[in-house]
């Protein structure tokens, strides 16, 4: 059975595990007070060219988003999101565990616009009974969307300036970054999320690493006791030094990005074999995730030797499925599937 349901089901790049290897025999302070953490924070900064900005290291992705909403949010505040967001659809409620509202926003390509922000804004000024109502003060996007899709950098800083314009924070989820930053559609780098962004990870466990997330604060205002709130959210790893090793060896040399330019390819190779049988896509993502409208019958022809996730039932004839390429997926997997696609 070749596997394209995910992209984090191998351990941890090849440069990752030779890291560990080397490294075998030394011991580092715990919680992240390491010196592996100190040169992956240095890396982080100097490829975002943000001196100032805070990083820290948590293990998993629906942990950070957790930790980070709650502790930027007071109790009677909320989070604009996409309803297709991983924070609304994707998390058992762990936003809502927090005591936070998830404002979800209605999408057909996973993204939110400038102007649906700007008129939540003007509905939390306008509000006629302030004090009753859940109150918006954070807007959560991800780089790529649960769908794939990518935020341009025009996109990208309209959203800023509406967030400005009515003081909402905006967190980046860079769960698949790399895929993001990988990808040839893409006009966004670090730099731009760091310009943009009063915070944003970078993801690992989906992009080569074992498992961790690199949080990036660039706004003051969210830095203090973050160490003794991340604490408290049960998101401080005591070998936090494992997280350092691994985020220094992916970015120190853009390992980060350059795995995963032959995903990014792979899968878009997937999308033009599908797309000459005339399977029609749910929606047009450059990234590692594709998103095909297939009849039952195809799907059964395919789950013979491939794997792909069912995303929902279309209707009686037709379901979405998504395929997924990674940082460990072989030319030649993607190449057998292509041709299978071919007889379909």
């Amino acid at each position: 059975m070749i596997k394209f349901d995910n992209d984090y089901s191998r351990s941890a790049h090849p440069e990752i595990i030779k890291a560990l290897n080397e490294d075998i025999y030394n011991s580092y302070a715990g919680y992240g007070l390491d010196s592996w953490c100190e040169r992956a924070s240095d890396e982080i900064r100097r490829a975002i060219e943000c001196p100032s900005a805070d990083v820290h290291y948590l293990v998993g992705g629906t942990q950070t988003n957790m930790t980070i909403i709650d502790i930027a949010l007071r109790s009677f505040e909320g989070v604009i999101s996409a309803d297709t967001g991983h924070v609304n659809v994707h998390e058992t409620g762990a936003i809502e565990f927090t005591r936070h509202k998830v404002i979800a926003l209605p999408s057909t390509d996973g993204k939110i616009t400038a102007d649906q922000i700007r008129e939540q804004g003007v509905l939390k000024v306008h509000n006629p009974t302030p004090g009753h109502v859940v109150e918006p003060k954070m807007v959560y996007i991800s780089q790529p969307t649960e769908l794939g899709t990518l935020y341009s950098k025009s996109e990208l800083e309209a959203i800023r300036t509406a967030c400005t314009e009515f003081g909402f924070y905006l967190f980046v989820d860079g769960a698949r970054l790399s895929y993001a930053l990988a990808s040839p559609h893409s006009d966004v780098d670090l730099r731009c999320l760091a310009n943009n962004c009063d915070v944003f990870y970078i993801g690992g466990t989906k992009c080569g690493a074992l498992f961790g997330e690199a949080v990036v604060i660039l706004n003051d205002k969210l830095k203090p006791h973050f160490f003794s709130y991340q604490k408290q959210h049960g998101a401080l790893l005591a070998k936090g030094w494992l997280l350092g090793l691994q985020f220094y060896t992916l970015i120190k040399d853009n390992l980060y990005t350059e795995i995963a330019k032959p995903a990014v390819k792979m899968a878009l190779d997937v999308k033009a074999a599908v797309l000459s049988k005339g399977i029609r896509l749910a929606v047009d993502s450059p990234t590692n995730q594709q998103f095909f409208i297939m009849t039952n019958e195809q799907i059964k022809a395919l789950s013979e030797e491939y794997l792909l996730s069912e995303i929902e039932t279309v209707d009686e004839f037709h379901k979405c499925m998504r395929l997924c390429t990674a940082w460990y997926t072989k030319q030649g997997d993607v190449d057998a599937f292509i041709e299978a696609v071919k007889t379909l």
